[in-house]
């Protein structure tokens, strides 16, 4: 046999019995290690979710932006404008109206009057309950004094739509700031200061210069300072409080603000509460009254509004904002301390109060009405627009379920410190008036048909250029068509005293859609 033959056969038998099952043989050794294979290519990278986020759009920037695009079409103006003022033109150097704000471009702006008593604050037309008004009553914010020329400061003023003249009617109110015309024919004019009082005057284009020479005693005299008056009237069945806005219904119904800010005084005291007063004799006719006696506001109950947090039981404190309100009983005098020991509601800073116009009820004498908490930027709170909706405005049931109240407008760092507001009289859209530098006003749409109950959406109407001024008193015409302006407190370098007190421009706004307003 070949040796290899040989061989080979002797190999394939040792294979063929390693093949059985016998014991497990040493393990060989370990043969050295194959070179490293190239490294492959890098695929692709995954995608990061936090850019897929933020690669989807922004529904409610886009809203907004719409809005302000289309402020023509949603809101009765053109031109709303994207961004407010933030340099400063003063008084002096302002010629025009047009110098004085910045405005949304499809509006126009003139001089009403550039005489009104510095602090010129809140007003209303006169006649009331008329298309064609011929003067604004207006409220002037300044202190109790004696002026250089031996007369009291101004406190509420007339001024012809006309011609711009300006009147003084009453002196010697302490900050004057809250007014409204009444449905008997009396315009009644409020002090925001602690123990601020409710004036009511009758046929007041023939008062002038009457003077309060004592306002605890509600004394006031004509304008020879010696006969009393017979056409103003201190109400002290009134609560005693800090003043502004207030609404007047035609049954005599007064509801009102405190502008009082959380832990005034104190810690852990309640803000300002909204307080009611109920005529001891509503009113049911209608008509203007001959004489002060025949007004519903001579006498009457005060209450104040405490939001209940369980289905209309009686469950109050901190937190209990929005809801079902009862109201609790208050006296005048006390009212502000009454509210706090009786579990009534405190906001910050109530300031300025409307009913709204277009509010249509489940019955005739439901009423919705807003008011605005200023709140304080610098802590950022930016303030808010809170409104209620009551069935029984003369609390003939007051069970603790016919007021409902509920937050429509939240402020934020570009629509903050709200401090007025004004409801458009024909589509009922609401206006909100800043308290700073710069102010501006929002033109804000009532809510629609969708499942939130607050504001469709604001956009911004104009802004003031003089940094030492507030926009204030702001108002529509009764058609809506024209807005007038108060630019107050401004720095009056460089302008002379008219009857020895400071002067504040009032502007006339006119542009808004007519079509829009039918």
């Amino acid at each position: 046999m070949n040796k290899w033959l040989s061989l080979a056969a002797s190999a394939a038998i040792v294979m063929t019995f390693a093949a059985c099952d016998g014991d497990d043989g040493a393990d060989g050794a370990t043969g050295p290690q194959g070179e490293q294979g190239i490294q492959g290519e890098q695929g692709p990278a995954g995608t990061n979710s936090v850019s897929a986020s933020s690669s989807r759009e922004d529904f409610g920037k886009k809203w907004e932006d719409k809005l302000f695009i289309e402020s023509e079409k949603y809101l009765g103006f053109g031109g709303a404008l994207k961004y407010g003022f933030d340099t400063n033109v003063m008084r002096k150097d302002a010629d025009e109206a047009s110098d004085t704000i910045l405005l949304a471009d499809g509006l126009t702006a003139s001089f009403l009057t550039r005489n009104a008593a510095n602090k010129a604050d809140l007003f209303n037309f006169w006649p009331a309950n008329t298309n064609n008004p011929t003067h604004i009553i207006s409220c002037i914010e300044g202190g109790s004094e004696t002026l250089d020329n031996g007369k009291m400061n101004p406190s509420v003023q007339s001024w012809d739509l006309a011609t711009g003249e300006v009147k003084t009617i009453l002196r010697g109110m302490e900050r004057c700031d809250g007014l409204r015309t009444t449905d008997w024919g009396t315009v009644v004019a409020t002090e925001e200061t602690n123990d601020g009082g409710l004036y009511e005057i009758i046929d007041p284009l023939n008062v002038q210069d009457y003077t309060i020479t004592d306002r605890d005693a509600g004394t006031i005299v004509q304008a020879d300072g010696t006969t009393p008056a017979t056409k103003i009237v201190k109400r002290n069945v009134m609560a005693t409080m800090s003043w502004e806005g207030l609404t007047v219904l035609d049954s005599g119904v007064v509801i009102g603000g405190d502008e009082l800010r959380p832990g005034t005084g104190t810690n852990d005291v309640d803000g300002g509460a909204i307080f009611k007063f109920v005529p001891s004799t509503p009113r049911t006719t209608t008509g203007n009254i001959t004489d002060l006696s025949q007004s519903p506001l001579v006498a009457g109950s005060n209450y104040a509004m405490s939001v209940q947090c369980k289905d209309g039981t009686s469950q109050t404190g901190q937190g209990c904002e929005v809801g079902n309100a009862a109201w609790v009983s208050v006296n005048a005098e006390t009212a502000r301390a009454d509210a706090n020991a009786n579990g009534a509601t405190g906001y910050y800073r109530p300031e300025d109060l409307h009913m709204d116009p277009t509010f249509v009820g489940e019955d005739t004498d439901d009423i919705r009405f807003c008011w605005t908490n200023t709140g304080n930027e610098g802590a950022e709170h930016y303030g808010e627009i809170v409104c209620a909706v009551d069935t029984d405005p003369l609390n003939l049931v007051n069970d603790g379920t016919t007021t409902i109240v509920n937050r429509f407008i939240e402020g934020n760092p570009e629509f903050t410190s709200v401090d007025s507001l004004e409801f458009h009289p024909v589509t009922g859209d609401l206006y909100g008036i800043e308290d700073h530098k710069n102010g501006d006003v929002w033109a804000c749409l009532k809510d629609g048909a969708d499942k939130d109950i607050k504001s469709d959406g604001c956009a911004r109407l104009l802004s003031v250029k003089d940094q030492s001024a507030e926009p204030t008193g702001f108002i529509f015409s009764p058609d809506g068509t024209k807005a007038y302006l108060s630019i107050q407190h401004s720095n009056d370098e460089d302008f002379a005293l008219v009857d020895g007190y400071a002067t504040d421009d009032i502007i006339v706004i006119e542009g808004f859609n007519k079509d829009f307003t039918k």
